[in-house]
């Protein structure tokens, strides 16, 4: 592994350390001393790259396939000349990946066929034992209920937690930020009555790439090719399980992809453009995910959401490949903010005639908050800040203002697109 840079950078308004390449404070947002804010858009790896994570380890070889379309990428970026990249920039991320290319081809030629990932992947949340006093779930094995601490370990035959409506308010919000000048993100909120009086409620971001009016135009055939595609899937049949759910909204992600392919090849001021995808739709009291790209998906609890009781959890895994050099501890998350290869996605819509979807889901209950978010949130707040932000606030449109307001306080580098919705218990009578 190839020695980590210092970061004698120090933050003028906290006394943190940073990264020589940072213009803005990991620790507390702050502008550092004598750093201008370089314009750095997303962009899209075409070709079909895929980079499977199979039980905690990444395959190499799929690794340096995507490393090496990245250093392509990055020499024809250079070459074109193109605008919103410096010639410094350029060359430096190229020697970057370089050096991580040759250490991970080095292990490869040792007959180290995958590596293993160092960080914690987003699990499922579960609960199989019901609180008989106030109906919350709890992990199996739990002693106390979590959410009002009644004894469960007499009461073990209680079963799944009682039933209980929900029902879910809904905000979003998108802005242009501090540096672009043009918003290329997309956002929509809605519901469908697919099983009466049982609504559909879909939370969706997309961020578009590709310059101008590419990247706003993929995002907005992104949500609107959601949302025709998914109406007409539930007309033609309701899905029966989990699983059946998880596939209706893969080919629905597949056709609104091949739209977006479709135009971007008919248009020659299109080519290339792309959008992330982060959909969440919510039935009954449960939220089914469909993703691609490194726009986020949150699930917040006050009670806790993950083993160790932290009150929230990352549902989507980022298509980034700083995001698995992370993972496989090439980068600190500090250094992955601030890098050069932060804007290399490698799973985007409408780069390729077909698209890997990430699907998965989880229950709800009382008490949960859901946050979408495009990255021009997430560069800036950290995942325990955006938590307290959402949990603490009593509406989801003041959630919503608060949180682009906080991105652009820090910076605002980049469009800011955020949904939340509010969890509560519903007592129809």
């Amino acid at each position: 592994m190839p020695e980590r840079q210092a970061t004698p950078q120090i933050c003028p308004s906290c006394g943190v350390p940073n990264a020589l390449v940072a213009h803005y404070c990991v620790h507390c947002g702050g502008r550092l001393t004598g750093k201008t804010v370089a314009e750095s858009l997303e962009v899209g790896i075409s070709g079909g790259q895929t980079l499977q994570v199979a039980q905690g380890n990444i395959h190499l070889r799929e690794l340096l396939a995507l490393l090496e379309q990245g250093i392509f990428d990055w020499r024809e970026r250079l070459v074109r000349g193109t605008a919103e990249i410096g010639r410094e920039q350029a060359l430096k991320a190229i020697k970057d990946l370089t050096v991580i290319f040759d250490n991970l081809a080095h292990q490869l030629a040792q007959g180290r066929e995958t590596v293993r990932l160092t960080t914690r992947l987003p699990v499922m949340r579960v609960y199989s034992l019901g609180c008989p006093v106030c109906g919350r779930g709890n992990r199996d094995g739990a002693t106390f209920c979590r959410a009002c601490g009644t004894t469960l370990s007499p009461l073990r035959a209680a079963g799944p937690p009682k039933a209980q409506r929900l029902r879910i308010l809904v905000a979003s919000a998108s802005d242009v930020g501090q540096v672009r000048k043009q918003n290329e993100d997309s956002c929509y909120t809605g519901t469908i009555l697919y099983r009466a009086p049982h609504p559909a409620t879909i939370l969706l971001v997309a961020d578009g790439m590709g310059g101008a009016q590419a990247g706003e135009e993929a995002s907005r055939l992104a949500c609107e090719a959601i949302k025709r595609e998914l109406v007409t899937a539930l007309k033609q049949g309701i899905p029966q399980t989990t699983e059946a759910w998880q596939e209706t909204l893969r080919q629905v992600v597949q056709l609104a992809n091949r739209e977006i392919y479709t135009q971007a090849r008919a248009n020659i001021d299109q080519r290339g453009m792309g959008s992330t995808l982060t959909m969440l739709v919510c039935v009954e009291k449960q939220a089914f995910l469909a993703h691609v790209g490194d726009s986020r998906a949150y699930l917040f609890n006050a009670h806790g959401v993950t083993e160790d009781g932290t009150p929230w959890l990352q549902l989507s895994q980022d298509h980034s490949l700083v995001a698995r050099l992370v993972d496989i501890g090439q980068l600190t998350p500090a250094e992955a903010l601030v890098h050069p290869q932060r804007n290399l996605i490698y799973r985007v819509l409408g780069t390729d005639p077909q698209v890997e979807v990430d699907t998965s889901w989880q229950t709800l209950e009382g008490g949960d908050r859901l946050l979408l978010c495009s990255d021009g949130l997430t560069n800036h707040v950290p995942a325990a800040e955006l938590a307290q932000v959402v949990l603490a606030a009593p509406h989801p449109a003041q959630a919503c203002a608060q949180l682009i307001a906080l991105a652009n306080q820090r910076g605002g580098t980049d469009n800011i697109s955020v949904v939340v919705a509010q969890i509560e218990p519903w007592n129809s009578s």
